[in-house]
């Protein structure tokens, strides 16, 4: 069986183990020393001044939202090819998600139609490009198109850790960026977590207060936050994924590129599209594929397990319908979700397991039976 992405014991080694067993033995469980150390090592890894750890990657993007001054009635431009919570935690905050679609290439955000959409919106409050599967949107037509309309750019790098953009870190570039740590991202903390990153003294400052009940050092409670912390296990779990991360991706990059050489003729699939100045990471690897469902079940009588991310565009999901009655049409997403597909990638993909999956792709489109 080729897993998808597979919860296995290869995330756990004796060092996570070890540390985290230190936690249990110091009996400091919440706001300790290993959260101050993981948030220092992952300001330096990631290039930028500040790192705050978070409850999950979730709790980093309604966060930076709020500490970028995004509130009720704002207009919140994102992709429609994104998880859900791109929109949510705009959404309840009560701003309005303006849906834009994508790039058919790289799957990030279409800067064309982000800046018609941005001329046509009320109150342009911000901007938030989904590094979707690990690869870097288009950043400086992102960021142009932001200053012009005078928003913050909100970059969701919940799957992109390490990549990079003209050579930055992603979740450097903007004004403040966000991270995930669930268990099948590129690193994890053992559960569900969060970091956010900025240069910005004011915005860090703010997600600290609202992470811990609204309170500043000294004890006063001057915002309404809420408990969004990051506990000390999850602290010292992270540090050793954060000592991996740089390798792990490479490794997926490598498993990225068996995959493109495999494929590249299959006339019936397409395979990921990196620009020259982007360093994509393959938190997934995805294809374009006709008769997906027949290949997927295929695949699955070989051993291959497969998956689809995501079923359906964010504005057509129940939760915005029942909201809004005037939603776009976004023909790119709109077809992408009905032949997108995930291989199975992870940093320990073999050769072996690779060409297994390219065989029976080949197989599929041979009309060989499973």
């Amino acid at each position: 069986m080729v897993e998808h992405v597979p919860f296995t014991e290869i995330y756990v080694d004796d060092d996570v183990v070890d540390r985290t067993e230190s936690v249990v033995r110091s009996r400091r469980y919440v706001q300790g020393p290993e959260l101050d150390q993981f948030e220092a090592e992952f300001a330096d890894e990631f290039e930028v001044e500040h790192a705050a750890g978070v409850s999950s990657g979730t709790a980093a993007l309604s966060l930076a939202f709020r500490a970028c001054g995004v509130g009720r009635g704002d207009d919140v431009l994102l992709p429609a090819h994104t998880f859900f919570a791109t929109a949510s935690s705009a959404m309840n905050l009560g701003a309005n998600p303006v849906f834009v679609d994508v790039d058919p290439e790289t799957y990030t955000i279409d800067v064309d139609d982000l800046a018609r959409k941005a001329d046509r919106a009320d109150d342009p409050a911000a901007v938030v490009p989904v590094h979707i599967y690990g690869q870097p949107a288009d950043m400086d037509a992102v960021q142009a198109i932001a200053d012009d309309h005078d928003m913050a750019v909100v970059e969701d790098a919940c799957q992109a850790h390490g990549a990079r953009y003209d050579g930055e870190m992603v979740g450097s570039i903007g004004d403040v960026g966000c991270f995930s740590f669930y268990p099948s991202k590129n690193m994890t903390v053992g559960g569900d977590g969060g970091m956010v990153v900025t240069d910005d003294d004011d915005i860090d400052a703010a997600v600290r207060r609202l992470r811990n009940q609204g309170r500043t050092p000294n004890g006063d409670h001057v915002d309404l936050g809420l408990n969004y912390r990051l506990d000390e296990f999850k602290a010292a779990f992270g540090r050793e994924h954060l000592s991996h991360v740089t390798e792990w991706g490479r490794m997926r990059r490598e498993n990225a590129h068996r995959y493109d050489e495999r494929l590249a003729d299959v006339a019936a699939v397409e395979t990921p599209t990196v620009r020259d100045d982007r360093t994509h990471v393959y938190h997934l690897y995805e294809i374009q594929a006709d008769d997906r469902d027949e290949l997927r079940s295929f695949l699955s009588d070989r051993g291959v397990e497969t998956g689809i991310h995501y079923p359906q565009a964010l504005h057509q999901h129940p939760a915005v319908r029942r909201r809004d009655d005037d939603l776009p049409t976004l023909p790119t997403v709109e077809r992408l979700v009905d032949r997108i597909v995930s291989l199975p990638m992870h940093p320990w993909l073999t050769e072996a397991e690779t060409a297994h999956v390219c065989d029976a792709i080949e197989a599929f489109y041979r009309g060989e039976s499973p």
